[in-house]
């Protein structure tokens, strides 16, 4: 795998950073911890700006190359989840209830790695923003960053982004024109009937029977409402109502997610949802109210963007796939790409657990790799006559 060989000299490193930032995972926009350390090594390579506490513990750090040019925005996610790692490593995660489950202690460090070699070689024309963000996973970050200005502030042109992938060969990098990942939205039902004995339902309007039926019915959205050949994704995941045997309940609640890529197949979810939710209700007598939340939108790619990022993803791995399948995951790196042209890529992180499971480890092999793509984006991006 011909990574550059100068960042190849410092994989030790990063293996280094990478397993310090594992043990100390940090929650949504609380990752103080983590941009302390990242502008320490930022201010250690050398780079020209150092912006912190943007969106709370984001940070932008510019490095200026040979002469101008445009500016290209690198970005790394930082925030962990909330939940307990099994792995059993010697750096396993010292914090209770937390765990770099999705691998974003990688995609820091490789974003790091990228950092100390631009900042030593600057063999490119223009400027590098290193977008470190935190609150990915819950929160938005990203949002927030774009609407704090960093984009307009930094003039960023176009930005750029990896994923570690599980379940694919280290080093392999997938991607695809237009949109590679799903809005996300969320939906609640709240259900009130009228709860009594169970041995006399007839005395009740019967909220489980209810939110069975309302249940029933969203699952024609996606069998009899929508064009087979546009992607959707409606899945219930909650329901909860009841206590005991021999008591009908007053309520229930229903819990849903929502994937989309077409903002009109997400219009006719949320109208669908209005009219079952409401007819079931008077259906069974009982009242019911739909709260729908809009989270983050379809991640889309830049056409041409994209295949010039594949092309650079080639020169470091001799499999790239251009034209991989959409997935109906999401990422608020969408809110990047909705003001910017450039790409998302997934990279492989080999055999290893799938992200947010409390066995998943990042792959430190994968560090000069990553850190190699970003630093070729921007010296093929931005070349010194």
């Amino acid at each position: 795998m011909p990574v550059i060989n100068r960042i190849a000299d410092f994989t030790a490193e990063m293996t280094g950073w990478r397993r310090h930032l594992h043990a100390h995972p940090e929650l949504q926009f609380d990752c103080h911890q983590t941009a302390a350390f990242v502008a320490q090594k930022l201010r250690d390579f050398g780079v020209d700006e150092i912006h912190e506490r943007i969106a709370t513990s984001g940070i932008v750090a510019i490095i200026n190359g040979q002469g101008a040019g445009r500016t290209i925005g690198l970005r790394a996610d930082m925030d962990a989840l909330p939940m307990e790692e099994v792995t059993g490593l010697d750096y396993a995660s010292t914090v209770k209830g937390a765990m770099h489950a999705c691998g974003h202690d990688g995609h820091t460090t490789m974003l790091l790695g990228a950092a100390k070699y631009l900042a030593e070689t600057r063999n490119f024309a223009g400027r590098v923003a290193l977008i470190f963000q935190p609150a990915e996973e819950a929160g938005g970050g990203a949002e927030v960053m774009v609407n704090a200005g960093i984009l307009d502030t930094f003039d960023v042109a176009e930005v750029y982004a990896l994923h570690n992938a599980p379940g694919t060969a280290v080093g392999a990098f997938y991607t695809t024109p237009g949109p590679i990942m799903a809005a996300v939205d969320t939906f609640h039902i709240h259900v009130k009937g009228r709860g009594g004995h169970g041995a006399m339902p007839h005395d009740t309007a019967d909220p489980v029977v209810a939110c069975v039926g309302i249940v029933s019915a969203i699952q024609t959205i996606v069998s009899r409402n929508h064009f087979a050949f546009d992607q959707l994704v409606v899945s219930v995941t909650q329901i909860h109502t009841g206590t005991v045997d021999n008591v009908i309940p007053d309520t229930g609640y229903i819990n849903g997610t929502v994937r989309t890529f077409d903002p009109a197949v997400q219009a006719m979810v949320r109208d669908r949802l209005e009219g079952i939710v409401a007819g079931q209700a008077a259906s069974y007598g009982v009242t019911a109210t739909l709260d729908y939340e809009i989270g983050y939108p379809a991640t889309v790619n830049d056409p041409d963007k994209t295949a010039f990022a594949a092309d650079v993803a080639r020169e470091i791995s001799a499999d790239v796939v251009a034209d991989a399948a959409p997935e109906m995951g999401a990422e608020d790196f969408a809110y990047m790409l909705h003001q910017r042209p450039g790409a998302y890529l997934f990279v492989g992180n080999g055999d290893t657990a799938g992200l947010h499971h409390p066995g998943y480890d990042f792959d430190d092999a994968l560090s000069p790799v990553g850190a190699s793509f970003f630093a070729r984006i921007v010296e093929r991006a931005l070349p010194v006559a």
